[in-house]
């Protein structure tokens, strides 16, 4: 089964990472073979992907915002637990974990799935149901990070428990007033962060085998941040944290 990957950030991150099967790439006819073309062209060739210069209107068929190329590629990789711890231990690294209860929203997932790869998260994880998929949207939303990412499917009680044996803290993101500030809490070291869905947050059975709940405190007349930029703010928080203590 074939997905169409678009636009230029996807599509080039997505032959750079060489994880999928590559089908054929689509480019539009009379398109100018500079920057990210140039480079998807060159990769195409290296990796011995055919090319094919198509009309523009054929592309519009295909998927809306492709910015002239789209790839022909099978399904996204998805990988095993076991694959993140040792991402995280053949780095050397305390483990750096994201996991995601029940997002919805293609463009969060993308957003924060980007942020992760920025920060350097060892991997993702979602729950086996009603989540969001890696998608071709959120692989644009992502501008292709998520092709750099090991992203795992798992009942997420039985991950944080497999988690908390590897030695880490799970922390979840919670706006109530009994959840602690970033101030107030360790993120250094082996550490998961949950992040729960855009209307409902975290579920209840997932909630309890936090360690603790982190809020982050505003000072606007806005009460709360969305899924991803709250995920974002944390990631970064950590990563800051595990940099300075390194």
């Amino acid at each position: 089964m074939k997905e169409t990957i678009y636009s230029r950030n996807a599509v080039l991150e997505c032959l750079r990472a060489r994880r999928r099967q590559f089908i054929r790439v689509l480019i539009a006819e009379n398109i100018q073979e500079k920057g990210h073309i140039s480079e998807i062209l060159e990769l195409a060739k290296l990796r011995k992907v055919p090319v094919e210069k198509i009309p523009r209107q054929r592309l519009d068929s295909l998927t809306p915002n492709h910015q002239g190329v789209v790839l022909e590629a099978g399904k996204y990789p998805y990988m095993d637990i076991s694959d993140i711890l040792d991402n995280a231990s053949s780095k050397n690294e305390p483990l750096f974990v994201l996991l995601l209860d029940s997002l919805q929203d293609p463009q969060n997932f993308g957003t924060l799935l980007r942020t992760a790869e920025a920060f350097g998260v060892h991997g993702i994880i979602l729950p086996l149901a009603h989540t969001v998929d890696v998608t071709p949207a959120v692989v644009n939303a992502s501008s292709g990070a998520c092709e750099h990412l090991l992203i795992a499917q798992a009942n997420l009680v039985q991950a944080i428990e497999r988690l908390k044996t590897a030695g880490v803290w799970v922390v979840g993101l919670d706006e109530s007033p009994r959840s602690q500030t970033p101030d107030q809490v360790r993120l250094d070291g082996g550490l998961a962060v949950v992040v729960g869905s855009e209307g409902e947050g975290i579920r209840q059975l997932v909630k309890q085998k936090c360690d603790f709940m982190l809020r982050l405190p505003m000072r606007g007349k806005i009460d709360s941040l969305n899924a991803s930029v709250a995920g974002s703010i944390v990631l970064y928080l950590a990563s800051l944290t595990r940099n300075s203590s390194n």
